[in-house]
């Protein structure tokens, strides 16, 4: 199932086999009732589509991407790690804009935690091994089925 996607669309992208990353992405289709925030699987073909165009590596999913506008990608407009998550949070709205005091602090204090968990996100919470999100929740907010 495909996302309907509208100008100034925001989209993340993410590691699909990440079990932490999966559970991240099923809180925020609870979360996101009006359905601001798009998804996307990192391995996906779609997304491994916008990291060629953006000249970003295809296959080191240690950091997830937000795009601000999924219609029109221009280079360099997407964020990573915090920066990205930061921005996805304030889409989503609501508690989410809890977490966005943290744009006081500059992402050279902020990315080495999310670097650190990361490296240890396997370790600490598995690989994601259930039925693809696309299928089972979400309907129409994902842009490729994985």
């Amino acid at each position: 199932m495909t996302a309907n996607l509208t100008t100034g669309q925001g989209v993340l992208l993410y590691d699909g086999q990440c079990g932490l990353c999966n559970r991240i992405v099923r809180l925020l289709l609870r979360t996101d009732r009006a359905g601001r925030l798009k998804f996307a699987p990192l391995q996906g073909a779609p997304a491994q589509a916008f990291l060629r165009q953006q000249g970003l590596p295809t296959e080191d999913f240690d950091s997830l991407v937000f795009v601000p506008d999924w219609a029109n990608p221009r280079p360099g407009t997407y964020l990573l790690r915090t920066d990205g998550a930061l921005a996805a949070a304030a889409l989503v709205g609501g508690v989410w804009r809890l977490v966005t005091w943290m744009r006081i602090l500059p992402a050279w204090l902020r990315d080495p935690i999310y670097k650190l968990v990361a490296r240890s996100r396997y370790a600490l919470f598995g690989e994601y091994r259930g039925k693809p999100l696309a299928e089972s929740v979400g309907g129409g907010r994902f842009l490729e089925a994985s």
